[in-house]
């Protein structure tokens, strides 16, 4: 059957990612640059590799949130498994006894984990198929569910996709714990159909495993779809971005790790003369708000710090607007200034 894209937006309706005047949520997330050069050490050598990138960076967020841990790690793109020209000869199956090493990192540390490898399955038909893939395990070490890389590349003209991967044809969400978490791989990012069916679906936070360090597309999807994108390379980069496609944390060298936390009850303001660039709330709340503005692109992310008192009180407090909620007046505005 060939593969079709998915109408998403013709099919899904949007779903409210939060209720008004939500408490505090707050997520620690963790990334990292490896898997770039260097001969492949076989797959049960690499876990013991990834697995000492992961306990990096359980210790760094024990360190800065002694009381909560890590919450979720992004992997890079297929890391696990070889760089073999055929998806056959580097495939392994979701049981396979070397994702032990992670399931028995996900119990320790109490952490989700993004699991990026090439998969083997096979159908209730029997037939075998390959796919470039990300395993969900929750804090348990329990599989929660898989994406399936929806764009895989052929290279050049009448080349096959990755060697012979299956495109996937599902953008699924997943509830976790802490929020709803959605998926995307590397040429993923060339196409808009996964990130708009995330964002339909209510994600709150998309990990984006990469053999790819790109920054500009990726911070365009976060920045209209409204959620934030962990990403993990091989090179060059692995970044946070924020709702507004700012970029919240970054690292830039290979075998670096990084830790960093967010909150999901967030709000996006524009400009105006009352938030003065964030100071406004500052000079009332202090230390009890948080918030990253950036004044050239007129647009900043702002959240509580206090459980007592969420940011949607502490932005009417000052008479401010969210910056979709300004839009949607101004379109409605328009409408009625053009009858």
């Amino acid at each position: 059957m060939p593969y079709e894209l998915e109408n998403v937006e013709d099919r899904v309706p949007a779903v409210p990612r939060r209720g008004p005047d939500a408490p505090p949520r707050k997520v620690v997330v963790g990334t990292v640059i490896f898997g770039a050069g260097g001969d492949y050490p076989g797959p049960h050598a690499r876990a013991d590799e990834l697995a000492a990138l992961v306990e990096e960076l359980a210790a760094r967020a024990a360190r800065r949130w002694p009381d909560r841990g890590l919450d979720l790690v992004v992997l890079p793109e297929a890391v696990l498994t070889p760089n073999a020209e055929l998806a056959k000869d580097r495939s392994i199956a979701a049981d396979d006894p070397v994702l032990d090493v992670f399931r028995d990192l996900a119990r320790r540390h109490r952490s989700y984990l993004v699991v990026p490898l090439d998969l083997v399955e096979a159908t209730p038909s029997g037939t075998v198929v390959y796919s470039n893939a990300a395993l969900l395990l929750d804090r348990r070490g329990a599989l929660v569910g898989t994406y399936r890389k929806a764009h895989p590349v052929g290279v050049g003209a009448g080349s096959t996709l990755e060697g012979g991967v299956r495109p996937g044809a599902e953008y699924p969400v997943f509830d976790c714990d802490f929020g709803r978490l959605g998926i995307q791989i590397c040429w993923d990012v060339v196409y808009d159909d996964g990130w708009a069916a995330l964002a339909a679906r209510g994600a709150e936070i998309v990990a984006f495993p990469s053999a790819s360090p790109a920054t500009i597309r990726t911070a365009a999807h976060a920045a209209r779809h409204r959620y934030f994108v962990v990403s993990s390379t091989p090179r060059d980069n692995a970044t946070v971005y924020e709702p507004t496609g700012l970029v919240a944390a970054r690292i830039e060298q290979h075998g670096e790790v990084l830790v960093h936390e967010l909150d999901l009850s967030h709000v996006l303001l524009g400009w105006s003369p009352t938030l003065r660039d964030g100071a406004a709330l500052r000079e009332r709340y202090g230390e009890r708000v948080g918030f990253h503005y950036d004044d050239r692109e007129d647009i900043g992310l702002f959240w509580s710090n206090d459980p007592t008192t969420s940011v949607d009180a502490m932005v009417r407090s000052i008479g401010a607007e969210p910056i979709d909620a300004q839009i949607a007046r101004n379109l409605a505005q328009r409408g009625e200034a053009v009858r």
